[in-house]
Order: C-alpha cells, then structure tokens, then sequence
C-alpha cells in the first residue's frame, strides 16, 4: 500500500513509519514539526525507495488537500496530534484546534480523495487514539470497546471528540474508517517531557526524580513497536467501522515502574546507584486519573494479535536505548518546556 501517515515524525508516528517501509510500503510522511516531532525518528529510512516527506499541518485544509492530490495514498493513519496532558492544562486551545479541527480537516481531505477516486472499498482511514478517552477506572475493571467516554482533561477531550468525528464521517459519508485505542507507549525516541523518558534521564544526571501524588496511579504499558506491528495488523485486517483496543498486558503503578527502570540503571551505570534515593513525590497534576487497563480481548480474538514484549524486557530496552543515544535527546533538552514541570495552572 501507499500509506499516509500524519505525525510520522513523532513518538509512535515514527515508529509506524519505520515498520511500515520495513514491511515494503511506500510512505508518505506528513508533519508539522512541532516541538516534539524529530526528523532523526526516521532518518534510517529517510533514502528509502517509495518515503517522501511533506511538511504540513494538519491545521491547514489546502495543504492536506493538495499532499492527496499529488500522492494519492491508498490509506491514511492518523497520528498527528498534541499529547501531552500536562501541556493541555497549561494550553488547552492547541490541543482543540490540532486534535479536533485538524482531525476534521483531515477528514474532509481523505473523503475528497475517496470520492475523487470512485469509493474503493478497499481504502481505509485508521484513526489512532487513547484510552485516556474512558475516563479513569478504580481498582478494578477494563476498558472495553464498550466503555463509554468519559475524558477528564482538555486532552483526552480533544481526542474523544475526533474520535466522535471519525465515527460520524463512517455512518454519514461511508468513509471506511477503523479507530485503536491504545494503553500508555514507551521506547526508542520517546521525547524527554514524559514519565519514562524524565525518570531515566534525570537518574542519569542526578536529578530529583518527579513522581505525581503518591505514585499509586497505574497504566497499562505498551512497547512502541509492539504497538506499530499492531496499528498495521488493525490497518490490513481490521474490520471497517470497528474500535480496536490495544493494550500492553503490563499494569504497574507509577511507584513500582519508576523503582523498575532504577533497578535495571543501577546495574547499568552503578557510580550512580541507587537511583531510587532520586525519587521525590510531588503535587499531583489536576485531576490525575487513577488507573488505565485495557482489555485487549477483540484485537487477539479477532485479529491475533497480541504484544511480544515483557514490561521487564521493553523498560531494559529502552533504557538501553537511551544510553546509546544520548546526542539523540541531548539536542532535545533545549526545546520548550523540556525540564521543566507543566500543567500547574489548574
């Protein structure tokens, strides 16, 4: 397939990318280049046959519709969005207008193109979105396809609205549209404002290390490139119309995860050890949800698919990966907000 990939210079955007030119599809690669995005993400296949590159925003309806005219995929995952809870607090408009507006802008674009090209049943636009949209969970119970939404920060909003959107464009228009909903990511070229990334980077400078409230919230951890292997399983076989929840199978409180990666740098970089003297709990962030945990029982019923990597396996990856990269995340260390606590201003 040609694929339109929108955020394929981000955390997970770009981890699709990679795997998608691996598997032998052409790519186009469409970013804004906002502060978290990095064109180093995929510069390993950045001279690849069939990968172009097009610097856009999803905020701006006349250039998406000219990336569909000139490259006319057969397909569209849309990643491209603004992440980050703590900075939808501090700016909430961003994430309304990137998340929800974009998302319509895409829409309409993909439709056009659809359309122009006679309906083909075989085209698809896979929404890729969060569990955040449910809402928090207590002690106990999964998110299912079913759980109804309940966002609770600007953030999570925007992303159940362009969710609601991708839905209606289906049931209205026909557009044939498949939406994931995935648990927390975490790996290579994950940028340093969030918790894994943060935690590994300041134990390796003997920072403090930040843990929100009492540490007890607890997510479900997904590997970014178990994750990619399952977006294009869902891209290729998923049914049209269908919600998929993608899920880790690794639920552990922010306490316990944080020990984790200490205990695997202390073997790692033992000058430094114990990290876990860094630790330091913190005001939590305004209206901090309690527990993510998705059941992943439709992907593997349906599909087959289920993650490869141990929580263990992936943070002693990733850890690693860290260590070999540092001219990676050095150079992003003076980007905004980087180093520097956010979401206060509740």
């Amino acid at each position: 397939m040609k694929i339109l990939v929108t955020g394929g210079a981000g955390f997970i955007g770009s981890a699709v990318v990679r795997r998608a030119v691996a598997e032998g599809h052409a790519v186009v690669n469409v970013d804004a280049l906002t502060y978290a995005a990095c064109l180093d993400n995929v510069a390993s296949v950045a001279d690849s046959p069939g990968y172009a590159f097009e610097q856009v925003d999803i905020r701006d309806a006349e250039a998406l519709a000219r990336v569909f005219r000139n490259h006319k995929p057969d397909a569209v995952m849309h990643l491209a969005a603004e992440s980050h809870v703590d900075r939808s607090i501090d700016g909430p408009a961003a994430f309304v207008e990137t998340n929800v507006t974009g998302t319509f802008n895409l829409l309409q674009a993909a439709r056009a193109h659809w359309e122009s090209l006679g309906k083909p049943e075989d085209f698809r636009f896979h929404h890729v979105s969060t569990d955040e949209v449910y809402g928090s969970l207590g002690a106990t119970g999964k998110f299912t396809e079913e759980t109804p939404y309940a966002p609770r920060s600007p953030y999570s909003a925007s992303k159940a609205a362009s969710d609601h959107l991708v839905r209606a464009w289906h049931e209205t228009y026909g557009l044939p549209v498949v939406i994931t909903n995935c648990s927390n990511n975490y790996g290579p070229y994950h940028f340093p404002e969030k918790l894994i990334p943060v935690v590994i980077l300041n134990a390796l400078a003997g920072r403090q290390i930040p843990i929100y409230g009492t540490g007890e919230n607890v997510r479900d951890w997904l590997y970014v490139e178990d994750h990619a292997d399952a977006l294009l399983t869902v891209l290729a076989r998923g049914r049209v119309g269908r919600s998929y929840n993608i899920g880790g199978e690794n639920e552990v409180t922010n306490l316990e995860l944080v020990r984790r990666i200490c205990a695997i740098l202390d073997s790692r970089q033992p000058d430094g050890a114990p990290h876990e003297r860094l630790i330091a709990f913190v005001e939590d962030r305004p209206g901090h949800d309690l527990r993510y945990a998705i059941d992943p029982a439709r992907i593997r019923g349906e599909l087959g698919w289920r993650p490869s990597v141990t929580l263990d396996e992936g943070l002693e990856k990733t850890v690693d990966w860290y260590l070999e990269n540092r001219a990676w995340w050095q150079a992003l260390l003076s980007r905004d907000g980087v180093g520097r606590r956010l979401g206060q201003t509740a």
